[in-house]
Formats: structure tokens, sequence, C-alpha cells
């Protein structure tokens, strides 16, 4: 009865420790079910060293225990610096993973890297557009909601290079070629992009309707016409050069119809002594209308002074002669009538003294 006793007492012992043991296993897994990492199995039993299968059991547990500890780890690690850091290229290392715990490394690692690809291949175009350089596109393999972003980005790429040729197309014939009237023509815009390409033919529009119109009022001035004035609406400096040209304008229409009111007066009615009166006026054409208004004094002068003289013979006073100054043909008839009142004067100095000789003094054969 003592042996089976003792045996029976072996089998509870056994049964007791195996009940432990299994606790320990259930505590562990149930931990790990619940997401706590940090549960091991004891290597010991009520201070007695496990053996056996025992023994193998808690450390499979336990090297369970530390490959998830560790590809939580790792995978919490790239997750923060790919997700939250921005930290590209990082991969998780899990030591002595095998199974499925190595297929989901592997595939953890393959998610940060395509992810790595895909944001610095979308980072490389979008600081080349940043920096002007739309010559990059897209062309890493994606799918997806990555795929729609890189067709949009792609497409916005396009945009922008129909956006820049076009506007430096226009810029070129407008400022450089002086081709007037050219219009951006950029398909699919929307947004900011359609309306600066509005706001540059507009702004192309508008120089265009303004430079030729002064073209048109310039020309006419050059050809004799100054009917015409600049009447488009305009602003600023592009104001200021329409305000001076419409003045010049005035100023040329006011000394045209001076010039031609004095000349008609000096030499078509035969009214002397009128003069050009244009407000306003300086440099050539101050001088313009000063040299009109010095000649019309000029002849007024001459023409005067030969009156006088003139009128003078005919009254039968032979005193006065011409003596404004002058030149050319104007020279050779003050001569030409000096001369006659001098022959004029001869002749009838000798007519009186032969008239006096016989008439008053009886003095025959004079």
């Amino acid at each position: 009865m003592g042996k089976i006793a003792a045996e029976l007492n072996g089998i509870i012992e056994l049964n007791e420790r195996n009940a432990k043991n299994l606790s320990g296993v259930a505590r562990v897994i149930g931990a790990v079910a619940e997401g706590d990492l940090f549960q091991t199995m004891e290597l010991e039993l009520d201070g007695r060293p496990l053996e056996g299968q025992f023994l193998r059991t808690a450390r499979t547990v336990n090297a369970m225990v530390q490959q998830l500890r560790s590809f939580t780890s790792e995978v919490t690690r790239v997750a923060g610096e790919v997700g939250t850091e921005g930290k590209l290229g990082g991969q998780a290392q899990v030591k002595g993973a095998a199974g499925v715990w190595k297929d989901l490394t592997d595939n953890v690692n393959l998610m940060a890297a395509n992810l790595t690809a895909q944001v610095r291949n979308i980072a490389d175009v979008t600081t080349a557009v940043a920096k002007g350089d739309l010559s990059k596109k897209i062309t890493v393999d994606v799918r997806g909601e990555i795929l729609e972003l890189k067709q949009t980005i792609n497409v916005m790429v396009d945009q922008l290079n129909g956006f820049a040729s076009e506007v430096t197309r226009v810029a070129r014939e407008v400022g450089t070629e002086g081709k007037l009237g050219g219009q951006a023509q950029v398909r699919g815009i929307g947004g900011v992009w359609k309306d600066l390409t509005d706001n540059v033919n507009f702004m192309a529009g508008n120089l265009t309707d303004q430079v030729r119109n002064i073209a048109d009022v310039t020309t006419a001035v050059a050809r004799g016409d100054l009917s015409k004035k600049i009447t488009v609406d305009v602003h600023g400096e592009i104001r200021e050069l329409k305000d001076t040209i419409n003045v010049m304008v005035d100023q040329l229409n006011a000394f045209a119809r001076e010039v031609t009111r004095v000349a008609r007066e000096v030499g078509t009615e035969g009214n002397l002594g009128g003069q050009a009166q244009v407000e306003g006026v300086a440099g050539v054409w101050k001088e313009l209308t000063d040299n009109v208004n010095y000649m019309a004094g000029n002849l007024t002068a001459q023409v005067r002074n030969i009156a006088e003289v003139t009128t003078a013979v005919a009254q039968g006073d032979l005193s006065k002669k011409i003596t404004v100054d002058v030149r050319g043909e104007i020279l050779q008839l003050k001569n030409t009538i000096n001369s006659m009142v001098d022959q004029l004067n001869g002749f009838a100095g000798e007519v009186t003294r032969v008239a006096r000789e016989v008439g008053t003094e009886g003095r025959l054969g004079g």
C-alpha cells in the first residue's frame, strides 16, 4: 500500500506540475492574444527547473513571444519612420523569422520600399515643377489611389507645359517679334491656370488694341492727317503716352491752322501784320512758329516800306526811299525802286530847271 500511495502521490504531483505548466502556457498565449508581448514562461516551477518536454515547450513559447515582440517592434519602427516621421527607405529587420512571420516581414518591407519609391518619384517631379523644370513625369509603377495621384500630377505637368509654352509664344510674338493679336490656347485647364491664361490673353489683347490705336494715329500724323486721336482706354504709363500724343496732335492742329491762316491772310488776302498764335508749343514747333512769324513780319515790313515809297512817288513826293533791310529778289526790287526815285528826282530837277530858265528867266536854249 505504501508503494501504491507513493506512486499515486507522484502521479498527482506530475498532474499538478502539468496543470501549472499548461496554465503558464495558457497565460502567455492569452497575453499574446490580447496584444501583450511582455509575458513569458518561467523556466522553473516551484523552485525546480523544468525538464524534458515542459522545458522545450516553455522555450518555444518564449521564443515565439520574442519573435513577435521583435516583429512588432520593427514593424512599429518602420511604420513610425515612414508614416509619422516621413523617413523613407526604412526596412524591418527580424532575425530568425520564418514562415508566416518572414512573409509578413517581407510584405511590410515591400510595402515600405514601394511607398518610398512612389513618394520619392512624386517628390522629384513636384520639386522639379517648383523649380520651373517641367521635363519630368512620374514613371514609377503604381495602382489604385496612387495611380490616380500619378495621373493627376502627370496631367498637371502636361497642362503646365502647355500653359508655359503658350505664354512664352505669345510673349515672344508680342514682346520680341512685334506680332500683335496673338492669344494663348491651352486646352483642358481650369481654376487658377485658366485665370492666368485669360489674364495673359486679356493683357495681350489690351496691348494689341493700344499699340494699334497709337500706330493708327501716328501713321495718320506722318501722312498729314491730323483728324485722329487715341481713344483706347488705357492706364498708367500708356495713359501718359496717350495724353502726350493727343496733345501733340492738338498742337500740330493749332500750328497748321495758324500757319495756314497767316499764309492765307498775307499771301492770298493781302492782309499784312498777321502773326501765328500757337499756345503751349515748345522746341521745334515753337521755332517753326517763330520763323513763320518772323517771315510774315519781315514781309509785312518790306511790303509796307515799298508801298510807302511808291505811294509817295504817286503823290509826287520823291523824298522817300526804301530803307528796310532785304535780300535776294526783294533787294533787287528795292534797288530798282530806289534807282527809279533817283531818276525821277533827276528828271524832275532838270525839267524844273529848264522850265524856270525859259519860263521865268527868259533864257532860251536850255
